[in-house]
């Protein structure tokens, strides 16, 4: 009975030739999927896939030159893009228009794009839809590539700036290259946990003074010492291995200790954090937040602020902890004044039901990948 409903009256739309009635039927029928997605079967997704990607096919033709078609399209990926069971062909037909603001939610966000999808977007679109792309929380390296392979400058500033952007070894080199006449570039990629250490080295080898005093002075505590070592060997011309990054497997131990006897809490949180313990602050806050060192680790290392607040606002955290958590990540405390108010009003904005979801979707991205290090 549903599947009849629906198909009469997409068919009645199509065949009306209003321009209204396509748009006023594509809401109506978006509207009944999203009532009950989560309770249809496959069978019952792929017929709204087909009646919706009709539709959509429909309407396209007028978006062109039609501002309200171009608006409801938008509305429709903004709807579909943070939902798991949207149907996949009409994910990847909206991910495909080439007019940005219709592509942009699903390609920043729908889980129903697969590796293989971004790599045929990221091969075939423009500079906007790579940004977008480059936007998403969890990038593997076959994407990464995809990416950088097209040389946008600004493509490859945002991967460097995504935590959750995996990148290969050539990745990096086509980063490398391009940050010789890249300042911030240079900075963004030197703090990179997963950047090779002799891809490190190699960049340090080329960058100028200011590079390596800017990228000493933001480098992460964990970080810190191998990249002092770095620059030490790239000043002599060595080639001599630098340090390991630090082992999180005492303070993964040390936490659990705590959290099994009842001693892990806020205040012990904020006392790794104001101590500059890293690591312990990372397996603290991955203990408090319900979620994994996988996941807080890549966000800790970001010179981005925003993906911290995620974790710190699921584990119920107050701002003065937040602050010390954040600034924890450098080897002295080089946030600004600026930079603190700032984080702090996106973090009175962050909502709870928001950042769980986050880090939920996260969790599932981090189970899903195999972790390079430890």
């Amino acid at each position: 009975m549903l599947e009849r409903s629906i198909t009469a009256e997409v068919e009645a739309a199509i065949k009306a030739g209003s321009a209204e009635k396509h748009l006023d039927t594509l809401r109506q029928v978006t509207d009944l999927f999203l009532l009950s997605a989560e309770s249809y079967s496959d069978e019952q997704i792929e017929l709204f896939g087909d009646v919706l990607e009709r539709l959509i096919r429909t309407i396209e033709l007028r978006a062109l030159a039609d501002v309200a078609a171009r608006i409801a399209l938008a509305e429709t990926s903004t709807q579909l893009a943070s939902v798991k069971q949207a149907p996949p062909a009409v994910i990847r037909r909206l991910a495909n228009n080439d007019e940005i603001t219709i592509a942009r939610p699903v390609l920043t966000e729908s889980a129903r794009l697969s590796a293989e999808d971004l790599v045929e977007l990221a091969q075939t679109k423009g500079e906007q839809h790579l940004l977008a792309i480059s936007g998403r929380w969890w990038l593997t390296e076959i994407v990464t590539d995809a990416l950088l392979k097209r040389h946008y400058p600004s493509v490859s500033r945002r991967l460097v700036t995504n935590p959750g952007a995996r990148m290969s070894a050539s990745g990096f080199a086509m980063v490398l290259k391009q940050a010789e006449s890249d300042p911030d570039l240079a900075v963004e990629t030197g703090v990179r946990v997963d950047l090779p250490a002799a891809q490190r080295l190699e960049l340090l080898k080329n960058a100028t003074e200011a590079v390596r005093r800017r990228l000493l002075s933001r480098a992460p505590p964990h970080l810190f010492e191998e990249i002092r070592s770095a620059i030490a060997a790239a000043a002599n011309g060595a080639s001599r291995e630098m340090s390991r990054t630090r082992d999180f497997a005492a303070a993964r131990r040390f936490v659990a200790s705590l959290a099994k006897h009842g001693k892990l809490n806020e205040p012990e949180l904020l006392l790794f954090a104001k101590e500059r313990k890293y690591a312990e602050t990372v397996a603290a806050l991955a203990e408090l937040s319900g979620s994994s060192i996988e996941v807080i680790r890549p966000v800790m290392q970001s010179l981005r602020d925003d993906g911290v607040l995620i974790p710190c606002r699921v584990a119920g955290l107050n701002w003065d902890t937040v602050a010390a958590v954040l600034d924890s990540r450098f080897a002295s405390g080089s946030m600004g004044r600026h930079e603190l108010a700032k984080a702090k009003e996106q973090y009175a904005k962050l909502s709870l039901e928001n950042a769980r979801r986050l880090l939920r979707f996260w969790q599932v991205r981090a189970a899903d990948a195999k972790p390079q290090r430890h």
